[in-house]
């Protein structure tokens, strides 16, 4: 038979109802034995319990059963010996202090102490994180929240001429967990390199898929490059919302968290040069002359897994099905941003604005030059640039904000690049003596050929009533809204139009005779 636990507001709510029922004499032997069996103990037991009541006025009240507890003294020990319960119950009993026997001592420690705290005395922080428990974001829809984070990759790879880690940035979509969007660093990231990521995420290209868009809200961690002051313009503009979570919270953005744990276990694993893989005696790899992979091939890879992770891999937490048709099946509206006005968002801009001179524009002691400066020395430019790339800039008008167009360094510019610079300048000078040429050209007045004696008629000059046209057209004037129908008498009819029926002559009309009291 199964007891119920016990418990003591049960235990009291039945010894108070032996108590009344004894009270009133209706307490019978069987009904003593009918509640020790309820709560498995001997009736003797039930005795006990119910004088305890006498002796309360009908309450029952457990005597309190005396514990060993750790003082804060013996607290210290446990911690200073890194949660070993063992080898602080012999410090302290070295030292002389009182402490009871060593299990007792190992259920005082448990007590006191919860399996998470216990485990970050012996391994630390991490280790403890282990233990707690975290909520469930709800989903929403697609393009609601995003999270972004950068990882770094276990595997060395060769990267000119140097073996380097890479480093990889995110950007997933919560409700969906697709992959919209990322950048590859062979360094570790920067603001460049999340600018990067934004623009992949959001364009939705032959070339981006169908995920992106512009998110809502965008979670991230405390790292400066993502708070930095062109991330967050760059998004601002774009009307996302940034959402800066508490350094060292993982717990708080699980979905780039799941990605991330994803990649190492199932593509870094599996390449060469894996920094986790199993080693011989001594710490030495297994293959130490393996054939490690170049950055292009690497983020070749990358690319292709993170295809599958799209397309292919499906989630519980999607009920079984991949992002790409979760993304799909999701009716909400995308916003999209064209990818020239996406170029202008996610670039860092100059302060104030810079001079077109002779040189180019002057900005970091270097002179940026392009072809299409020519002719618009003097003119105010505001400028554009992607951080870390300084061999080119983007330049727009101050005023509009129309992009003018790009701008290489001039010491790094290329061949061709100096060719259409010098092709520019003559396309210029020429479209200028054109221009001159068919000034000089008007200049000289030409007539029309004349065949009888006639003051000469320069060609360019309108006739008469060609004249008059233009200026009623230039007054507003229309002569079809100006016509009176009293104003020019109409001829006299035709008579043949108005011969009687059978007539053979024209009989002239004339009008009737008006009455004698008429004029």
């Amino acid at each position: 038979m199964q007891h119920p636990p016990d418990h003591s507001a049960l235990r009291a709510a039945a010894i108070h109802r032996l108590y009344l029922l004894e009270q009133s004499e209706q307490l019978t032997r069987t009904r003593i034995i009918g509640v020790a069996d309820a709560f498995g103990v001997d009736p003797r037991t039930i005795d006990n319990w119910l004088a305890n009541a006498r002796a309360n006025n009908g309450t029952y009240q457990p005597r309190g059963r005396t514990s060993f507890a750790l003082t804060p003294h013996m607290l210290d020990a446990v911690a200073r010996w890194r949660g070993n319960a063992t080898a602080a119950w012999r410090e302290l009993r070295a030292e002389g202090h009182p402490v009871p026997s060593l299990p007792t001592f190992h259920r005082a420690t448990n007590k006191a102490l919860t399996p998470g705290m216990r485990a970050g005395l012996r391994a630390g922080e991490q280790a403890r994180r282990r233990f707690d428990i975290a909520g469930e974001r709800e989903r929403h829809h697609r393009n609601y929240a995003w999270e972004t984070d950068h990882v770094e990759a276990s595997v060395h790879v060769r990267i000119e001429g140097h073996i380097r880690k890479p480093w990889i940035t995110f950007f997933i979509d919560c409700a969906t967990s697709a992959i919209c969007g990322l950048a590859i660093s062979p360094q570790r990231p920067s603001r460049e390199s999340v600018l990067v990521a934004i623009r992949d995420a959001i364009l939705i290209d032959e070339h981006h898929g169908p995920f992106g868009g512009i998110p809502r809200y965008v979670r991230v961690d405390g790292g400066k490059e993502f708070l930095c002051t062109t991330v967050t313009e760059a998004l601002g503009v774009l009307g996302t919302e940034i959402i800066a979570l508490p350094p060292f919270t993982p717990e708080g953005k699980g979905n780039v968290e799941a990605v991330n744990g994803a990649v190492k276990k199932t593509l870094f694993a599996g390449m060469p040069g894996y920094t986790h893989a199993p080693t011989l005696r001594g710490g030495k790899p297994v293959d130490p002359d393996q054939p490690l992979l170049h950055f292009e091939a690497f983020v070749e890879q990358v690319l292709t897994w993170v295809h599958h992770w799209n397309h292919d891999n499906t989630l519980k937490g999607l009920q079984d099905r991949t992002p790409r048709q979760a993304w799909d099946a999701d009716p909400t509206l995308i916003d999209t941003v064209a990818a020239e006005d996406l170029h202008t968002y996610t670039l860092e801009r100059h302060g104030k604005p810079l001079t077109i001179n002779n040189s180019g524009v002057r900005w970091r002691k270097r002179n940026y030059i392009a072809d299409w400066m020519h002719g618009r020395v003097g003119e105010k430019v505001h400028l554009r640039y992607l951080p870390h790339h300084d061999h080119r800039v983007e330049l727009y008008d101050p005023h509009t904000g129309r992009h003018l167009g790009p701008a290489v360094m001039a010491a790094q510019a290329t061949r061709e690049q100096a060719l259409s610079l010098k092709q520019a300048r003559r396309r210029e000078a020429d479209r200028l003596r054109a221009q001159l040429k068919k000034a000089e050209k008007n200049r000289n007045e030409r007539y029309a050929a004349a065949t009888r004696p006639a003051p000469p008629v320069p060609l360019d000059v309108m006739s008469e009533e060609e004249t008059l046209e233009h200026l009623r057209t230039l007054d507003g004037f229309a002569p079809a809204a100006q016509a009176l129908p009293d104003l020019i008498r109409l001829p006299a009819p035709d008579a043949a139009l108005t011969l009687p029926r059978g007539s053979t002559t024209a009989t002239p009309l004339t009008p009737p005779t008006p009455p004698k009291d008429q004029p």
